[in-house]
């Protein structure tokens, strides 16, 4: 009976945990419809880097305060630090209405950005409450909160549009006020109905936590969920002004689309889970950073339209041009025929495609030499980079992501038993960190490239980094258990 009441006490935990976390992801991925809504509407004038800016602040706050709330989570226990936290973080989002400048804005979504804090609350809360063979699976559910990500970029967009109709400069106020209500009510629910626990060794000091932080272990993991948590946040906001520039959505169906590479991405972790504890966390990996590799690699190909040089014509045997029309170009007495240009047709195909045709580049009368160009060619190459196909990839990279979000935390009560919080909020900084560079990042990228697509090279040359780091430091591990079990065969013989 006490098992069954405690399993039942773990189980409300996680519920209230999830809960929480889902209702905090939401409201830190705000800015990311919110401020395209305002600048694609002409309420404010931010340049592209500014709204970078923007969409990354929150972020910032959000993974830099992650592992002292790590720690304060590790010493208190989790109830009181989620309660202060989602209390304190409403008060920033009752005040955005009155936010008039870009300077104001960005100053409270900092304060409010300090909701993405709250992974590393649950991630110590609910690893206290379950056993070793439980914590994969209880930690991917906890994850699922990501899914908050998918309630913003789908509700939203339509909650804006609704709240303009009747006063367009003014209606988007109402948003970041229901969002905060909904912190006050969850705060206030977690206050009643959760139950404090904290780690029995919470009598460390400060120092003597941080310790494990020397690890390079843990530095590595960070490094993967930069990749796989970061850019997830990053392209939570990103992608919404993606597909309003290359494919001309409007806001609303470009968040539908954006809720379908953050919703089944958040839902999977708990499936990463599943298979973390089934198969381990390093299999796991090996498929989710070889996958990102291939499927950024495919994202990286722009929607473009290359004009080259083609097939052009010489001229078989000197003479003089005596007729010009459409279709030729005579010389003496030879006709050469001359290919005309042609619409292309082919709307939104998956393969490019490309036309050719030639240009007459002598003139009537005009002597010509033998091997003498008569009509230069010209090809095209058109890639429309096809939205469904763009989409399907895009939710693709987003279940990968998701997956690997579980088994990056799979390893660290493993690793860390007794520095759950203060390791899973490091490894969560650096992931944050990623949410927050990469928007800005892209915005870079884009403005010194001009290429939509020149986001998903660096998410290639980042996967490739964190795949070829992994395989190197298994490798060098399995070397040096093979010397230590060889070592021992050696000592027996004697």
């Amino acid at each position: 009976m006490k098992n069954t009441n405690s399993l039942s006490q773990s189980h409300k935990i996680l519920f209230l945990n999830t809960l929480a976390f889902t209702v905090c992801f939401a409201c830190w991925t705000l800015n990311g419809v919110l401020v395209t809504f305002l600048v694609d509407n002409g309420i404010f004038h931010w340049d592209v880097i500014q709204v970078g800016w923007l969409l990354g602040i929150p972020i910032l706050t959000g993974s830099i305060m992650r592992l002292p709330i790590g720690i304060l989570t590790d010493k208190f226990g989790g109830k009181y630090v989620f309660s202060l936290l989602l209390l304190l973080c409403s008060i920033p989002l009752f005040l955005l209405p009155y936010a008039d400048s870009f300077a104001m804005f960005a100053l409270l979504s900092f304060l409010f950005g300090m909701v993405g804090t709250s992974f590393a609350v649950g991630i110590g809360y609910t690893s206290i409450w379950y056993p070793k063979e439980w914590q994969g699976r209880a930690l991917g559910i906890f994850g699922m909160g990501n899914a908050g990500a998918a309630i913003t970029t789908f509700l939203a967009p339509s909650l804006l549009n609704h709240f303009s109709i009747d006063d367009p400069q003014n209606g988007w106020k109402i948003l970041p006020v229901i969002y905060a209500i909904s912190l006050v009510v969850i705060g206030v629910a977690f206050l009643i109905f959760a139950q404090n626990k904290k780690l029995e060794s919470n009598g460390k000091t400060i120092s003597q936590m941080l310790t494990p932080l020397k690890s390079e272990r843990v530095w590595r993991f960070g490094a993967y969920y930069f990749l796989v948590f970061g850019c997830f946040v990053a392209y939570s906001q990103w992608l919404l002004p993606n597909f309003m520039n290359v494919y001309q959505t409007s806001l609303v169906m470009g968040g539908l689309f954006a809720t379908m590479f953050s919703l089944p991405s958040g839902v999977i972790r708990a499936f990463g889970g599943y298979l973390s504890d089934k198969f381990g966390a390093r299999k796991v990996m090996y498929w989710v950073l070889s996958s990102s590799v291939i499927l950024s690699a495919l994202l990286s190909i722009p929607k473009m339209e290359i004009t080259t040089s083609g097939p052009g014509i010489l001229a078989a045997k000197k003479g003089v041009v005596n007729e010009i029309n459409d279709k030729t170009v005579k010389i003496g007495d030879k006709e050469y025929p001359i290919t005309q240009k042609t619409a292309n047709t082919n709307e939104n195909a998956i393969f490019p495609t490309s036309t050719s045709w030639q240009d007459v580049v002598v003139a009537n009368n005009q002597s010509v030499a033998k091997k003498e160009l008569i009509a230069k060619g010209v090809t095209v190459i058109k890639f429309d980079a096809n939205m469904w196909v763009f989409l399907v990839l895009v939710i693709l990279i987003g279940i990968s992501w998701g997956i690997g979000k579980a088994a990056v935390y799979k390893h660290i009560p493993e690793y860390f038993p007794n520095e759950v919080g203060v390791v899973g909020g490091m490894v969560g900084m650096i992931g944050g960190l990623g949410g927050f560079f990469g928007p800005i990042i892209f915005g870079y990228l884009l403005t010194a490239t001009g290429i939509w697509s020149s986001s998903w090279i660096f998410i290639l040359i980042f996967s490739t980094v964190c795949l070829v780091w992994m395989h190197y430091t298994i490798t060098q591990l399995s070397k040096k258990k093979e010397v230590k079990v060889s070592k021992a065969k050696l000592e027996s013989a004697y």
